[in-house]
């Protein structure tokens, strides 16, 4: 191999190197959640788990004893975070 191949591969890899290994200077601080955003997301996951439970009874997957008593779990949990949140101010 002659020096018009090796060193532009040569200098393809250390510009690929450098690339992938140079330290990013602009590091982003992780943002501190406040009790009041986890409960917002709680409450979001347990409406999505609502919704779902409703389809899928609707869909014949669940018997009426599990998705009342399943319904019911959901309803207390989303009860009591949405009582939370109201304490909190949310």
């Amino acid at each position: 191999m002659d020096l018009q191949t090796v060193l532009p591969l040569a200098v393809l890899v250390i510009g690929c190197i450098a690339y992938v290994f140079w330290p990013q200077e602009r590091v982003v601080a992780p943002v501190e959640k406040t009790r009041l955003d986890y409960l917002r997301e709680r409450k979001g996951v347990v409406y999505d788990n609502l919704r779902d439970l409703n389809f899928e009874f609707r869909a014949g997957k669940f018997p009426e004893e599990d998705y009342a008593r399943q319904r019911g779990d959901l309803e207390a949990e989303a009860a009591k975070v949405v009582t939370e949140m109201e304490t909190l101010g949310g």
